[in-house]
């Protein structure tokens, strides 16, 4: 079978290393268009990091979430998938704006912990979620050698052999907590996602977490949502240019910045 080159597999889409290799494994891929506008990472409690031509997340200044609490002004419930498809995955996400967001959400949303390796979560990613004319040999190949660098980078960090179990209650999760719309059309959506990484080595080890950004585009193809290369660029040409700051629900200045915050659906 020949290998075809598309836009998942062009200079400036895929993000590798650094901080945020454990999130990549998680949502399967990272979108940047060519000129570095698409994620960015901060340190607990989140920041407004630096920004960098190229593919790697540049360090965040500290940041300290204030004590008091601000109540969100834009709140969400998003829909979520009408059914399951056979890869476990939510799909059947609802023709509007907020159900591409939903899509996009559900699809960076998960967890690598013993029993769940970042293969999985970037094959199931891929499968499910990323439109059929995106994919490609080099694609999958891509991913998977990715998400095998990215497990044995976990599995060194966490300090066990490549090919044992992570250790008891070790975990690296990711959960979306505000998005911020860049275009919207009949069939395709853009938006920022901001979310927040907690990672755990082990039972008796404490939490850290991380605040990301990323870009990510979704078109409307035979009655879903699906995550596309050409869209993600698209939105990031748009939006990327213009990163919204880093701030956590409760903080004033997530508002100022206009995120919207995401309330668990019914």
């Amino acid at each position: 079978m020949s290998r075809t080159r598309g836009p998942w597999n062009s200079k400036g889409v895929w993000l590798a290393g650094g901080a945020l290799a454990a999130v990549l494994a998680l949502t399967g891929y990272a979108v940047l268009s060519g000129d570095g506008g698409g994620s960015d990472t901060a340190g607990n409690g989140g920041a407004t990091p630096s920004t960098s031509s190229s593919a790697t997340a540049s360090p965040a200044p500290a940041y300290t979430q204030p004590e008091d609490w601000t109540e969100p002004e834009r709140w969400a419930a998003l829909p979520r998938g009408s059914r399951t498809d056979k890869y476990g995955s939510q799909v059947g996400f609802p023709h509007t704006t907020e159900g591409a967001v939903g899509m996009m959400v559900t699809s960076t949303t998960g967890s690598v912990e013993p029993g769940k390796s970042a293969l999985d979560g970037q094959m199931r990613v891929y499968r499910s979620y990323i439109r059929p004319g995106d994919h490609s040999d080099e694609a999958a190949d891509q991913i998977e050698q990715s998400a095998r660098e990215t497990d044995r980078s976990l599995h060194q960090q966490m300090g066990v052999l490549e090919d044992s179990e992570l250790p008891p209650g070790s975990y690296v999760r990711t959960t979306v907590i505000g998005y911020k719309v860049i275009q919207v059309s009949d069939d395709e959506v853009g938006s920022w996602l901001l979310a927040k990484v907690v990672t755990k080595k082990g039972e008796l080890e404490k939490e850290t977490s991380e605040y990301i950004r990323l870009v990510m585009g979704a078109v409307w193809e035979s009655g879903d949502w699906k995550l596309s290369g050409q869209a993600s660029a698209r939105a990031s040409q748009q939006g990327g240019s213009d990163k919204p700051g880093m701030a956590t629900p409760g903080d004033a200045k997530f508002n100022e910045i206009g995120w919207t915050a995401i309330r668990e659906a019914s």
